[in-house]
């Protein structure tokens, strides 16, 4: 699971994105109201922790413009003002919850955990399909043509991240940064060599390829039947 905080305290981003990774979430650190707004319409996140009160653009701005593109990702709304009309004004501009600073971090990863449930439950990004194939993200099974299909934990990441930007792009570091969140070096062939694995699953038995090489940009997944 991927997070986003937009916060320009760093040592209060610092403190919840390592609570948040030993709870085994990716997390991006924004320190501003644009780079959070670029990020969270650029990226896809299972949950956005949003500051009120940034530099450059405040955070019931940055809310309302992911609402504009997004209207599923969970927004935990953090802050200082915790008035009541703040917090309506912050629940009005789209955020999902709010919470009030100085906060508990239990608290916090308990409204975290149930904002990203609740997301499920609504079926986002539950069941994602590409022609003849179907990932369960909920059942953890993927299946083509009503035969299933058994991957590895990493293999499994990889294709459901592919099927998430179904029809986009991603270049390699991307692929590596959302299914590895590790660096490697530039030269490392890991993405190539699990695209293989994948295809030797996926689209070799079947005849009909869905994971397109895309050369010198990277790899796509797509249905290119009429």
């Amino acid at each position: 699971m991927r997070a986003l905080i937009v916060e320009d305290e760093p040592k209060v981003a610092a403190f919840i994105a390592s609570e948040l990774q030993k709870k085994g979430f990716t997390v991006d650190v924004a320190e501003n109201g644009p780079d959070g707004e670029q990020l969270a319409i650029k990226e896809r996140y299972q949950i956005i922790l949003l500051d009120w009160m940034l530099p450059k653009r405040n955070g019931i701005d940055v809310c309302r413009a992911i609402r504009g593109v997004d209207p599923h990702v969970p927004i935990l709304m953090l802050t200082a003002l915790d008035g009541v009309e703040e917090q309506v004004k912050g629940l009005g501009a789209g955020a999902d919850d709010y919470l009030a600073k100085p906060f508990d971090i239990g608290v916090l990863l308990a409204r975290v955990n149930a904002l990203v449930r609740r997301a499920q439950g609504r079926g986002a990004d539950k069941l994602l399909v590409c022609g003849d194939l179907v990932l369960d993200h909920e059942a953890k099974r993927v299946t083509r043509a009503d035969r299933e299909i058994k991957l590895t934990a990493r293999e499994y990441a990889l294709l459901h991240y592919l099927l998430l930007n179904k029809g986009k792009v991603m270049h390699r570091a991307s692929i590596l940064d959302h299914v590895w969140d590790t660096s490697f070096e530039t030269e490392s062939n890991v993405v190539d060599v699990y695209i293989n694995m994948l295809r030797r699953k996926v689209d070799k038995p079947f005849g009909h390829p869905l994971i397109h090489t895309v050369t010198g940009m990277g790899y796509v997944l797509r249905d290119d039947l009429p």
